[in-house]
């Protein structure tokens, strides 16, 4: 049975291993352990008959946009729907808060736009909202941004928004 729920503290390990062959692929970044214990509230996990098989994050960036990160299935669970419920959790989620735009930075451009996110060229916010963005200290602000320190972490990579 399939069950999306809040990550907890001991799924960090299994959260590692599934994104390690993503990170050697250079599809997701990797993260310190320490990152994903301190970002652990931010993570949902797919448990699938009591075994976590993906994960994905939804991190809040600004009053009306937030991110979803490392959208990540195992690999030996591909094509069964996990992604799309971790997603779907994800944007509900992000209902809940408030949030009224989904940013992804992603290669994974078809299934993102089958949900309804649409690839932009632009940083979508004012320029007052950036100089405020510009102050955080997260790579991933960072990379949403467009900041040169991280262009070799963005490059191949597609910026897609989705309105809620």
């Amino acid at each position: 049975m399939l069950l999306i729920r809040s990550a907890q503290t001991l799924d960090v390990p299994r959260i590692q291993k599934i994104a390690e062959p993503l990170v050697a692929d250079r599809v997701l970044l990797g993260k310190e352990m320490v990152e994903l214990y301190e970002s652990i509230q931010e993570f949902v996990v797919a448990e699938l008959d009591g075994e976590v098989v993906g994960f994905g994050a939804l991190h809040v960036m600004w009053q009306d946009l937030a991110e979803v990160r490392t959208l990540a299935v195992d690999v030996n669970y591909k094509r069964r729907g996990l992604g799309a419920a971790m997603l779907n959790e994800l944007l509900e989620r992000a209902k809940q808060l408030g949030i009224r735009r989904v940013f992804c930075l992603t290669f994974e451009v078809e299934f993102f736009q089958s949900y309804g996110f649409e690839a932009i060229s632009d940083i979508p916010v004012d320029a007052n909202t950036y100089a405020e963005m510009v102050r955080s200290h997260d790579e991933g602000v960072a990379e949403f941004l467009d900041l040169a320190r991280v262009k070799q972490n963005t490059l191949g990579n597609s910026r897609m928004l989705k309105y809620l």
